[in-house]
């Protein structure tokens, strides 16, 4: 794989899980337990929606067709996206919500750090302001994450359950693929070893304090990164894309 064709693949990669993130929070507007968290799950929404705007559009100038960020967003199939499977999962509950996003901003933040060192100019750019929000997430969500599992036995039980439910799809996180081993390799991008033993760390952390129990490693599912997707996914963006894809071209 050449490394224009890496870097254009990792960066759809990096932008899909930050719209696919950023759709899901969305649904949970006016679904929030308390006023504050509302306007905070919202805030959220749109850092990741900014985010994959800027990862967007750089993917189209590499890519050199004349595509632009709505064009990968709303016109681009199932197959085509490559999130993790873990961003994709139902809201469910709050608890289910919550341990969604905590798993993967305690990984995202140690990504964007080392892709800040990588060699790329555009990915160090954006990845240098990414990581200053995504500080801010993963430090809120490790907070309610400790509210709830050291709260009422209610909500100690179903937060565990949602870890214990969440935590098979955290090993694709770190499943390292041609397109990771090319970044790696051509731009000085992430060490997916390092940055696994990094994001164990910091998990065990919270969630010993938060008294629960770090489930086992056993069988973890994988493929989102190749455009293997749950039907969750499909749900999901007939909603987002609905507009676009019935009414092509279409401006406010």
């Amino acid at each position: 794989m050449s490394n224009d064709a890496a870097v254009l693949a990792y960066t759809l990669r990096l932008a899909d899980n930050a719209l696919i993130l950023a759709q899901c929070m969305v649904e949970l507007v006016t679904a929030e337990p308390e006023l504050e968290e509302e306007l905070a799950n919202a805030n959220f929404a749109l850092d990741y929606i900014g985010q994959a705007r800027m990862l967007y559009t750089y993917a189209g100038e590499l890519e050199g067709k004349g595509r632009s960020e709505d064009d990968f967003a709303f016109m681009r199939d199932e197959h085509e996206f490559a999130n993790l499977l873990l961003l994709e999962q139902p809201n469910g509950h709050f608890g289910d919500a919550l341990v969604r996003q905590f798993l993967f901003d305690a990984f995202y933040v140690h990504l964007l750090d080392a892709i800040t060192r990588c060699s790329d100019e555009r990915l160090r750019e954006i990845a240098a302001r990414a990581v200053k929000e995504v500080r801010y997430h993963l430090r809120h969500c490790s907070q309610w994450l400790v509210r709830l599992g050291d709260g009422t036995e209610l909500s100690h039980n179903r937060v565990q359950t949602s870890l214990d439910y969440a935590w098979r799809y955290t090993g694709e996180m770190f499943a390292g693929d041609e397109i990771d081993q090319a970044i790696n390799a051509d731009i000085d991008g992430p060490d997916l070893e390092a940055i696994h033993g990094l994001w164990r760390k910091d998990v065990e952390s919270v969630v010993a304090e938060a008294t629960l129990s770090l489930p086992d490693d056993s069988w973890m599912a994988s493929g989102g990164k190749q455009g293997r997707h749950t039907e969750q996914l499909g749900f999901l963006l007939a909603e987002m894309q609905y507009l676009q894809r019935s009414f092509p071209g279409a401006t406010w």
